[in-house]
């Protein structure tokens, strides 16, 4: 288990004038669902061209002023990252590899023209908000503390470059269960919309590749599914990812499969620790590509007996149905399979602490 290296804060605190009532605060914890409530406090840096990355600061939780004409309101300079801060058994805290999230940070930084942030100062901004606000961690069996770094262009302008000036906050949610159906398995619906194309931003975690995916994941609502699945852009045959998951498939000869990371794919962090941890398991795990027609046919085969989804907020979660304008096809029993859950518990007992860190995975705070 990795230590914190922070021995001295770079943030300047201003602490809540009126933070939130014990009261209200165990009544969030106790029931925090996801994404809806938030802690007390913020952090905030500034990145100027001039004078680069200055005033980290944790504040109030509260409104930001923005002039109207901030470049991230017309041009969609905008980022973030998603990570999850834990209660281990010993009552410390820790996070699940955050100098990842801060590297893929960068990386979308990269794609949209902004600025790097260092990032053990990503780490550091993190860290701190989390010591800052240990109360929030939820009471509920798989509660966390869900972390939100986002990044957007503030240089009031109306012209199409990178802006000069930009802020970088932090802020958390105490969070439960991501998806809400109580069934077993999701069920997902094939959209006729794409998500990225190649040369795009579909390897970037930015705000404007969720928001096209937001007419699709409508339409699943709308049929009564829990989520959306995209296909590639050029042809609308090959398997890409969910509305906000990677996707992996399950064989009975005891191989893996998750579609390649060619750009227009989310690295994702879960995914890449799933890889790992099946492949500890002895399992062969293959990057290839996967078409839509093909997991069609390895299921009704019964080749294929598993399909799970993954991503920091939903962790690991099966598959169990899959519909589109062709009719729908069952995936094994329609519920949670053997591989999904054991590969879940290894991943959630190493982000908790309750089982051994050969990866140096996790990042001890307190």
């Amino acid at each position: 288990m990795a230590t914190s290296a922070a021995a001295t804060s770079r943030f300047a605190k201003t602490n809540h004038p009126a933070p939130a009532t014990a009261e209200l605060r165990d009544a969030v914890l106790a029931n925090p669902g996801f994404g809806t409530k938030f802690t007390d406090h913020m952090v905030s840096i500034d990145w100027t061209e001039d004078k680069g990355w200055h005033d980290a600061a944790i504040l109030p939780y509260g409104p930001i002023a923005l002039d109207p004409a901030a470049s991230v309101l017309h041009y969609a300079q905008e980022i973030f990252e998603g990570l999850k801060a834990y209660r281990l058994p010993d009552g410390g805290m820790a996070l699940f590899r955050p100098e990842a999230n801060a590297a893929r940070f960068n990386a979308s930084a990269r794609r949209l023209a902004m600025p790097e942030l260092p990032e053990d100062l990503f780490v550091e901004a993190v860290e701190q908000l989390v010591l800052t606000d240990r109360d929030w961690f939820p009471t509920v069996d798989g509660g966390a503390l869900y972390l939100r770094p986002f990044m957007f262009a503030t240089e009031a302008f109306l012209g199409v470059r990178p802006a000069r000036a930009y802020r970088f906050l932090v802020i958390a949610s105490p969070a439960g269960n991501y998806f809400k159906s109580g069934s077993p398995a999701v069920s997902i619906w094939v959209s006729d919309y794409t998500r990225a194309a190649p040369g795009g931003t579909g390897a970037a975690k930015c705000g404007g590749n969720y928001a096209a995916s937001l007419v699709p994941t409508a339409e699943a609502f709308s049929r009564g599914h829990d989520q959306v699945l995209f296909l590639d852009a050029a042809e609308h045959k090959w398997i890409e990812e969910l509305g906000g998951m990677n996707l992996f498939f399950a064989f009975d000869d005891g191989s893996i499969l998750t579609p390649p990371l060619s750009g227009t794919i989310l690295p994702g962090i879960t995914r890449e620790s799933l890889i790992a941890l099946a492949r500890e398991e002895g399992l062969t795990v293959r990057e290839e590509r996967y078409s839509l027609d093909q997991w069609r046919a390895d299921a009704a085969s019964g080749k294929l007996v598993e399909t799970f989804a993954c991503g920091t907020a939903a962790v690991v979660t099966p598959v169990g149905k899959v519909a589109d304008h062709n009719g729908e096809f069952v995936i094994g029993s329609g519920g949670p399979g053997q591989l999904t859950q054991k590969l879940r518990q290894r991943l959630v007992s190493i982000q908790r602490g309750e089982s051994p860190d050969a990866h140096g995975w996790v990042r001890r705070i307190a």
